[in-house]
């Protein structure tokens, strides 16, 4: 077998495959919430190969002494839109798409110097990123996508004003969702995002925030239009994520079969006995509200849309300490916009006032694997997994605020085994 490696302009060429060797390091299992001291992990290719004790040994590897730091996987960021390269969609939605690409690099590079090395689009992303990524022609992280999020007329994937009639169903721009109406659209437009090699299905299955024209309490697509998208992605084996606030929205949506549940700010006790019953994910992204609050203006969030941030910016909290006392599965996401994005690391802090540090490391990896249905190839530091690897100086497990100062805490970030951040010496 012929094996590859990156050069300086991404493209790759034939070569032995690169290994490197980690040792004496304070190694995290997150599921468990311990660690493994003065534990080495040997990484070829993209690939790591072996993780154990001092008793790990190869020829030919880069190797580094990791005394008194910990190696821990690399995060999973499970809700963001790397092309919200601005809070105003309505805008980007006419912007060409090759000026928002370039802008969108820098999000995608800004997130691999945080830690994350796998991040999954909800509205946005296409296979021609996720293709430049994999192939080495932009730095990211991997890129899971769903393409256009799917909305109904006026819902919360409709940028239009109110006082504007024509839609332009362009599959090409640069906006985040696409506009169905009824099962034969909606059946449509699923099969064309899972023709685009879509990972999963977005389905907006309530109002708001960034939307000009609906309510945050609506609730969208009628339960035939919810079916038909999830009948869809079953058919190719994917699952449908639903965007949804209220409790009435939220439960609609578990019971026709959608897997993930985004943002639910507005949950009742209602809904914690459906998502034990559905094995459904919960995937709170409460940065993104007091982003929002603070700067959205400064990023272009349009007035209306900055007013509606405060219907749910405090419920949020409330929401995330029924599902952690509920056992449910959390996720991590963070749904960030425009500039915003650099705040991507503050949804540890805020989550800290509900969950300890363990559960949040479980929630950016080992779980968000299992939403991803990718356990034990990502989230993970054991054989046979992508070598997704971050180094910091400290105990996640005792601090998180290690996590959150990549700056002076992260030394070193590899994904799919490639030195993306490396500051060892």
């Amino acid at each position: 077998m012929n094996h590859a490696r990156c050069s300086k302009y991404g493209r790759k060429q034939q070569g032995e495959m690169a290994r490197y060797l980690f040792r004496n390091a304070l190694i995290l299992d997150a599921e468990r919430g311990e660690y493994l001291a003065d534990g080495s992990v040997l990484v070829e290719g993209e690939r790591i190969l072996e993780v154990g004790g001092s008793d790990v040994h190869a020829s030919d590897t880069q190797s580094f002494d990791l005394h008194g730091m910990t190696l821990l996987a690399g995060l999973i960021d499970a809700h963001v839109h790397v092309t919200a390269v601005t809070a105003d969609l309505a805008r980007l939605a006419e912007w060409s798409p090759a000026y928002v690409t370039a802008r969108a690099t820098h999000v995608l590079a800004g997130m691999l110097r945080r830690g994350f090395t796998t991040v999954r689009d909800v509205g946005g992303a296409d296979y021609g990123l996720a293709q430049a990524i994999e192939e080495g022609y932009l730095e990211g992280p991997r890129l899971l996508f769903g393409g256009k999020a799917l909305s109904q007329t006026g819902g919360h994937g409709d940028v239009r004003g109110p006082g504007r009639q024509a839609y332009d169903p362009c599959h090409c721009c640069s906006g985040l969702g696409v506009v169905c109406d009824g099962v034969e659209e909606v059946r449509k437009a699923a099969r064309e995002e899972i023709r685009g090699g879509a990972h999963h299905l977005k389905l907006m299955l309530s109002g708001g925030v960034a939307s000009p024209t609906d309510r945050i309490d609506s609730v969208q697509f009628s339960r035939e239009e919810i079916r038909a998208a999830v009948e869809e992605a079953e058919a190719a084996n994917l699952y449908v994520a639903g965007h949804a606030y209220t409790s009435r929205a939220i439960n609609r949506g578990l019971e026709c079969g959608v897997r993930s549940i985004e943002h639910g700010n507005l949950m009742e006790d209602s809904s914690l006995p459906l998502f034990k019953e559905r094995g459904a994910f919960y995937v709170p992204t409460l940065v993104t509200y007091s982003a929002l609050a603070a700067r959205g203006r400064e990023f272009g969030l349009p007035e209306h849309s900055h007013q509606k941030v405060f219907e749910v910016l405090d419920a949020g909290l409330h929401a995330l300490e029924l599902a952690h006392r509920a056992h449910l599965p959390i996720v991590y996401g963070t749904d960030l916009l425009g500039g915003m994005h650099e705040e991507q690391l503050s949804e540890f802090t805020i989550r800290r006032q509900v969950q300890p540090p363990a559960d949040l490391l479980r929630s950016a990896t080992t779980v968000a694997a299992r939403l991803l249905r990718m356990e034990g190839q990502v989230g993970v530091v054991a054989p046979g997994a992508s070598a997704d690897l971050l180094v910091v100086e400290g105990d996640p497990l005792q601090d998180i605020g290690v996590l959150t100062d990549p700056q002076h805490r992260l030394k070193l970030v590899m994904a799919r085994g490639r030195m993306m951040v490396n500051h060892l010496g």
